[in-house]
């Protein structure tokens, strides 16, 4: 599976060439969110996997990278996804790269 870092994630999402989908929990997702940045909880992926855009590449978010990394496994695997990156470091390296968000500071 490959990597991309919040700042390429950040550009490519801007120039349309990426979709990003926050895979965190509800409660993380209002405390600390990226605007438009859709969410699918990783504890909802089995019922809600169809949810996940198809047209783009697809990054996945979670707090820190390592649900992020499973989930985007899962997609390669088991979704037959050809094109599904893991955001290095998640939303807390996302908002260390001075990235905009709403809300709290993660943590």
């Amino acid at each position: 599976m490959q990597e991309m870092t919040p700042q390429a994630a950040f550009d490519a999402w801007q120039a349309g060439d990426v979709a990003i989908v926050d895979v965190r929990e509800q409660d993380e997702y209002d405390t600390t969110r990226v605007d438009g940045m859709p969410l699918i909880p990783m504890s909802e992926f089995g019922g809600r996997a169809g949810e996940f855009p198809g047209e783009l590449p697809l990054v996945i978010m979670c707090r820190s990278g390592r649900r992020s990394a499973q989930v985007a496994d899962a997609l390669l695997t088991q979704g037959g996804r050809g094109d599904v990156r893991n955001l290095t470091g998640g939303i807390i390296a996302w908002a260390e790269a001075g990235l905009p968000y709403v809300g709290e500071p993660p943590q």
